[in-house]
């Protein structure tokens, strides 16, 4: 029996481990996967291992290219993911400060504009954008999937909400997200391997710590 309890303890041990997405050292940081925002295209490729897995629609800021507090701008460069949010809602739930409101609403609902589905919270590990936490910069679900592949949010990189779900459970807590200026989506070819590794280069010169002090509740991104 005792032998049962210390096999089952540590099975939950791993699955707090593997799952959980605070800030303690338990958590398994992701190491593989990386997503590539180019605001040229308009799209996120997600990247396992050094290799391109799938590509979304998306949108970045109608504002531009950022990180100045209450810019509205989406920040430019290496950021990672700091926090999942709403791993178990339906698809179009709407959620405000970053909790779910029991609201459903369909893709575009006429007049809604919330944050939907899912919220994957970004955080900056350069100075050009140490901000992106306390601006409160996510990938998320929007309700205007229609608009997707403009540029139309307000800082935040909107997805549609089946994409975001299906992004969230594909990457974890630590995963890079690179936004760049440039496009990865050459019209003759896939990227290649060469191309996304250029893309996914930090630039040393412009590294540093990260604030994350006393986020706001956007609602919208």
């Amino acid at each position: 029996m005792p032998r049962i309890l210390l096999m089952a303890g540590f099975g939950l041990l791993l699955s707090l481990v593997f799952t959980s997405c605070g800030t303690t050292p338990l958590v398994v940081q992701d190491a593989r996967n990386k997503m590539i925002v180019s605001v040229s295209d308009q799209k996120l490729m997600l990247v396992c291992d050094g290799n391109p897995v799938k590509s979304y629609k998306i949108s970045t800021s109608k504002f531009g290219l950022g990180d100045r507090p209450n810019s509205n701008c989406t920040p430019l460069g290496r950021l990672q993911v700091a926090q999942k949010i709403g791993g178990n809602a339906p698809m179009g739930s709407v959620f405000k400060h970053r909790r779910p409101t029991g609201e459903v609403i369909q893709p575009d609902a006429p007049g809604r504009d919330p944050i939907v589905t899912r919220i994957i919270w970004l955080t900056g590990t350069e100075s050009r954008n140490r901000n992106a936490f306390r601006r409160t910069i996510y990938i998320h679900g929007t309700a205007e999937e229609r608009r997707l592949g403009l540029p139309v949010s307000y800082g935040c990189i909107r997805m549609g909400s089946r994409d975001v779900a299906d992004l969230y459970q594909r990457i974890g807590c630590g995963a890079d997200v690179f936004v760049i200026r440039e496009s990865i989506q050459p019209t003759t070819r896939p990227a290649s391997p060469a191309a996304i590794q250029a893309a996914i280069q930090p630039n040393p010169s412009t590294q540093a710590s990260a604030s994350a002090s006393k986020p706001g509740g956007r609602q919208r991104g």
